[in-house]
C-alpha cells in the first residue's frame, strides 16, 4: 500500500444507530486532511476506529501497511494520536507525563530524555513542565496532548481538535507545527473550525450522518460556495436605484443585493451568473455612466457555505431582488 492510512469500507452500528457508514478514504504522506461534519456526523467514532480504540462492525484500517485488528501493536508504532478532551494524568506534572510516555513507546536513557525535551519543545511546553497538569490551563493541557503525540516522531498523526481551547497565537503555533510535521507525515485534523481548513490542510472531506459527501482541496470546495466569483461594489447611496437597476440588466449578472448604510454610501452584493465573470462588464459600466467607485472587490466564498449545503440543504442563491438595510431601493 502506498498510502499510510488506508481506510476501507468502516461500518460502526450502535444497536439500530449507524454511526459510521461503508466510509472509505487514504491519505498519503505529505497530506493534511481535515475531516469535518456537524456534531454527531461520525467523526470522532471514525477517530477511534483509525486509532484502534473502537472495533468497526465491519471494515478495515490499515496504518503503514499494517491492520489494526489483526496486527494493533505494529499499526500503533506509527501512530501518533491527540484525542477529544487530551486525556492524562491530573496528578503527573508535563514533564513526568512525557517521560512516562516515552517510556511506553520504549525508549530509554538519553534517547527518552531528548524524545521529552523535543516534544516538550516543539509544544512550547517549558514554562510548565513541572507543574501539575490539573492546574494548566485548557490550552496547555492540550499542548501536552499534543507533545505526547508527536514524542515517537510518528508517520501518521491523527489529531481530534487540536487547537480547541487555545488562543489566537497558540493556534498559529500549533497550525505552525503540523505544517512542518506534514512534509513525512500522514495527518487527519478533525475539527469543527473551517478557519483550521484553509490553514493547514491541504485536503478536506466533509462527513454527514457518517457517509463521505464531499471530498476535495479546500480551493475546490471554496469554488462551490454560493459566494464564490460574486463581487461586492461600495458607490453612493444616492446611485442605489440606479446601479441596481442598470447592473441587474447585464446578461453576466445574476442577481444584486443593496444594503444602504448611515454613511451615504449602498454596498451591492453582485452574483455572476452561471460560467459568467460579471467584474468586466460591472467595472465598464461604471465607466461608462461615471459613477464612483469606493471599492471593488471579488470575494474567495466561504467554507461555511459549503459546510452547510453539504451537510444541511441546498445552497442559498444570490437573490435578484434588492434588499437593503436602514432604507430600500426598488429596480
Amino acid at each position: 500500500m502506498s498510502a499510510l492510512i488506508e481506510i476501507d469500507n468502516l461500518t460502526k452500528r450502535f444497536d439500530s444507530f449507524t454511526a459510521v457508514d461503508d466510509l472509505s478514504l487514504s491519505v498519503d504522506r505529505g497530506e493534511v486532511l481535515g475531516f469535518l461534519g456537524p456534531n454527531g456526523a461520525g467523526k470522532s467514532t471514525t477517530m477511534k476506529m483509525v486509532t484502534g480504540f473502537l472495533e468497526p462492525t465491519s471494515g478495515a484500517v490499515h496504518i503503514a501497511g499494517h491492520n489494526m485488528a489483526t496486527s494493533p501493536v505494529l499499526a500503533k508504532r506509527h501512530l501518533g494520536y491527540l484525542p477529544e478532551g487530551a486525556p492524562s494524568y491530573g496528578d503527573m506534572t508535563p514533564k513526568a507525563f512525557l517521560e512516562f510516555v516515552a517510556r511506553v513507546r520504549g525508549f530509554d536513557g538519553e534517547q527518552r530524555r531528548r524524545r521529552v525535551d523535543q516534544a516538550a519543545d516543539q509544544c512550547e511546553l517549558g514554562k510548565v513542565l513541572t507543574q501539575p497538569i490539573d492546574t494548566l490551563s485548557k490550552g496547555f493541557r492540550r499542548r501536552v496532548g499534543l507533545a505526547q503525540a508527536i514524542i515517537h516522531q510518528p508517520e501518521v498523526l491523527i489529531l481530534d481538535e487540536p487547537t480547541d481551547g487555545l488562543d489566537p497565537n497558540q493556534k498559529r503555533h500549533v497550525r505552525r507545527l503540523i505544517s512542518d510535521m506534514a512534509a513525512s507525515t500522514a495527518i487527519i485534523v478533525s475539527t469543527h473550525i473551517l478557519e483550521e481548513v484553509d490553514a493547514v490542510c491541504s485536503r478536506a472531506v466533509i462527513v454527514n450522518r457518517g457517509r463521505i459527501v464531499l471530498d476535495d482541496t479546500p480551493r475546490n470546495l471554496l469554488a462551490r460556495a454560493t459566494d464564490f466569483g460574486s463581487l461586492t461594489l461600495v458607490t453612493d447611496a444616492a446611485l442605489a436605484h440606479d446601479a441596481c437597476g442598470a447592473i441587474a440588466s447585464l446578461t453576466e449578472v445574476q442577481g444584486v443585493n443593496a444594503r444602504i448604510g448611515r454613511d451615504g454610501a449602498v454596498r451591492l452584493e453582485i452574483s455572476s451568473a452561471a460560467g459568467k465573470d460579471a467584474t468586466p462588464a460591472v467595472a465598464a459600466l461604471f465607466r461608462e455612466k461615471n459613477w464612483p467607485v469606493h471599492e471593488l472587490r471579488t470575494n474567495d466564498g466561504s467554507l461555511d457555505s459549503v459546510f452547510w449545503a453539504a451537510t444541511e440543504g441546498p445552497s442559498e442563491a444570490a437573490g435578484v431582488a434588492l434588499d437593503t438595510g436602514e432604507s430600500a431601493a426598488n429596480g
